[in-house]
């Protein structure tokens, strides 16, 4: 992406400031490998879980279903359909406020994620909620689950970008549903990678090409990757799930609400308008049966 903003700590709290991050020496695209990558992400969120929750806590909810930053719930959407009894798995939870509205509606979740900072923030939220589920410390790369534990995986406001080897991600995901089981997940939309996070005067400009699939990377003081964030785009996508043995069920583009005053960090207002908002793309995808032809 062209730029994002950047979080600087003050004496009364956290400042966030909008620029152009490219133009900064310790920001780069630039190819990063599996590895590089799972650390950078682990140490992103272990560093900023507290801040993300106290920035957007109120709007995720402590035991509510968010797709997206449009405010797509999963309550109206009814994306999953009927969960009562059904063995979730929610990959990438943060804070796992997605499982716990799951379980109240009578569903078996499992929530994990690869970061121990934002599970501690997901027991925190099963404190105040009085709501608690599973929780597993994971790579999604090596699910430490066995071949058809669960009959839906979820992950909504985008988890996926931040893992390298997507495809991979996607036959994991594959390998934990049974015969019949779905996939549904939102995902950063493709077109905000070619644009500026706030474009200011010059307004929706194309910056960088769609079809770039280096990684937007920032570095510390040391070099060393503190995040990484992906881009693939609607091709890349199907063809990841169809590789991985899924079927497409749907593509799903929510426009921004009237009225909705929510602006997610990463979103400029004029953009929201225009083309879907960071994480806010839903697709759901089944494994097609062992004996049959995708």
């Amino acid at each position: 992406m062209a730029s994002r903003l950047r979080r600087v700590r003050t004496g009364s709290g956290t400042l966030w400031l909008y620029r152009d991050v490219m133009s900064n020496d310790r920001v780069a695209r630039r190819p990063l490998d599996s590895d590089a990558t799972r650390r950078a992400a682990r140490r992103w969120w272990d560093s900023d879980a507290e801040d993300y929750q106290r920035e957007h806590g109120a709007f995720l909810g402590d035991a509510d279903f968010v797709w997206c930053p449009e405010g797509l719930r999963e309550s109206d959407a009814r994306l999953l359909g009927d969960v009562a009894g059904r063995r979730i798995l929610e990959v990438g939870c943060g804070a796992a406020s997605c499982s716990r509205w799951l379980a109240r509606q009578g569903a078996r979740p499992v929530a994990f994620d690869l970061s121990a900072r934002m599970l501690g923030q997901a027991r925190a939220g099963a404190r105040r909620s009085g709501t608690d589920v599973p929780l597993v410390q994971a790579d999604a790369l090596a699910l430490p689950f066995a071949d058809g534990a669960f009959e839906l995986a979820v992950t909504a406001f985008g988890a996926i970008p931040f893992v390298a080897d997507s495809a991979r991600l996607m036959r994991e995901v594959h390998r934990v549903l049974a015969p019949g089981g779905r996939f549904v997940f939102a995902v950063t939309h493709p077109m905000r990678w070619i644009f500026l996070d706030d474009p200011g005067e010059r307004g929706l400009v194309a910056v960088h090409s769609y079809f770039d699939r280096t990684p937007y990377v920032e570095y510390d003081e040391r070099g060393v990757p503190s995040y990484a964030e992906q881009h693939r785009t609607l091709g890349d996508r199907i063809r990841e799930l169809v590789g991985a043995g899924f079927v497409l069920d749907d593509l799903i583009e929510p426009e921004w609400p009237a009225g909705h005053e929510q602006l997610w960090g990463s979103g400029a207002r004029c953009a929201a308008g225009c083309f879907p908002a960071p994480p806010s793309t839903s697709r759901t995808a089944e494994p097609v049966p062992a004996a049959g032809p995708a």
